[in-house]
């Protein structure tokens, strides 16, 4: 141990700096500069006035974010691509409907029951998977269906099941943007990923 930190109140001190550095290292980018770190905390710790004003501060971070998504996206582009392709290639099936948003969707049972909101709490059977075919999730094999509100799922589900009525079931194709994006979702889900949902649309609970 470093001379340094004999007492208690250094060995913490220096233990919830190293933390900070390691939660700064796991989110890094492109130019990030400790020196200024420091200084910041030291400002900010001591009460001084803020070097850079919050309008700067504000436009700063947009452009971090936006390099760093494009970073992202570009270590993506073979997913991008192939699920582009893909979507282009099913909408030119005939039983294929396309929204104005990219989602894409095909009626398998039409359904002839109430009609959910956004608002609405719904019971439905899915099955989902990636473009090649992987299962990702399905209540099907759980032998469960599964109850949420129409509003907290993706949007690509929120938007379908506020035109889909009680009865339906219907084959989604989700764009990456209407799914789960440069997140994506656990092991199962890579970022950028297209997906495509089975839905049965049991009833509206609530």
């Amino acid at each position: 141990m470093s001379a340094q930190f004999k007492t208690v109140e250094t060995q913490a001190s220096y233990g919830i700096g190293f933390q900070m550095g390691q939660q700064l290292q796991s989110n890094p980018f492109d130019g990030l500069d400790l020196d200024s770190v420091l200084t910041g905390l030291k400002d900010a710790f001591t009460g001084e006035a803020p070097q850079v004003d919050n309008d700067t501060l504000r436009t700063a971070f947009g452009e971090i974010h936006q390099r760093m998504q494009a970073a992202k996206a570009k270590q993506h582009e073979a997913a991008i691509a192939e699920g582009e392709s893909f979507l282009a290639d099913n909408a030119k099936r005939d039983e294929v409907t396309v929204t104005e948003s990219g989602l894409q969707y095909e009626v398998i049972n039409a359904g002839d029951g109430e009609v959910p909101t956004a608002d609405s709490t719904i019971r439905a059977h899915y099955h989902g998977t990636l473009i090649d075919g992987s299962v990702f999730d399905s209540s099907y094999e759980r032998g469960q269906p599964a109850e949420f509100p129409v509003g907290g799922v993706i949007k690509g589900w929120t938007e379908a099941l506020q035109i889909m009525p009680v009865g339906a079931k219907w084959r989604l194709y989700v764009p990456h943007d209407l799914a789960y994006g440069e997140q994506g979702a656990g092991g199962a889900i890579a970022p950028y990923s297209t997906l495509i949902f089975d839905i049965e649309l049991l009833d509206v609970v609530a």
